[in-house]
């Protein structure tokens, strides 16, 4: 069943190309988080229509003897559907900012408090000497958490209504990042910029 929000951002879709209001977070010499809260306004309309138009996955996992549900559903455009529009519009305005082409797109749901993503880096670009991995955050905020590669320090913040989070430099190789479970929440959903190519030097901000 598609899922209705009765939140902020109803307006007309659209993003600010020109970032006014990004924040750097420096997580050590060579890690680094871009955070710009808002960025995708009219957020409610894009997680209605790709809550409704794309098929979602149901993921499992082996975990000790068995096997156990993965605790969110998953998708990626446009095997499991077509998207929105503004999806495309992001990624080209990610891409001429960051210098890199932004060319995969995966997107996450959590339907609840219990719906969470366990500490982890990206599977792929945790190889790359330095990567990018921009999420837009729909829907109700929930805490996403970074540390670094092993256990350390952690840095919160509260992602949902549109907010940009853009992980650079060696984040993906030398920390890593989680949604934790939550006691209540409402539904929340994250769609993840990737790109497939390495990259070289980091973009300022």
């Amino acid at each position: 069943m598609p899922i209705q929000l009765p939140l902020l951002g109803g307006s007309i879709p659209a993003i600010d190309r020109s970032f006014r209001g990004l924040r750097r977070i420096s997580l050590d010499t060579e890690a680094w988080v871009d955070h710009l809260p808002g960025w995708l306004q009219g957020q409610r309309h894009v997680f209605d229509a790709l809550s409704e138009g794309t098929s979602w996955q149901e993921g499992q996992r082996t975990m000790y003897d068995g096997v156990v549900p993965v605790p969110r559903l998953t998708a990626f455009l446009p095997e499991h559907g077509p998207g929105h529009p503004m999806l495309q519009a992001a990624a080209v305005a990610l891409s001429d900012r960051y210098g890199i082409a932004f060319d995969r797109i995966g997107l996450a749901m959590y339907r609840d408090g219990e719906d969470s993503v366990a500490w982890h880096r990206d599977q792929v670009l945790r190889e790359h000497g330095s990567a990018f991995v921009a999420t837009v955050s729909m829907g109700e905020p929930r805490r996403f958490m970074l540390r670094p590669h092993g256990g350390g320090r952690s840095v919160s913040l509260n992602l949902g209504w549109g907010d940009l989070v853009v992980m650079g430099g060696s984040c993906q190789r030398t920390w890593e990042h989680c949604v934790p479970k939550a006691r209540y929440a409402e539904p929340r959903m994250s769609v993840m910029f990737r790109h497939s190519r390495r990259v070289g030097a980091v973009v300022a901000a």
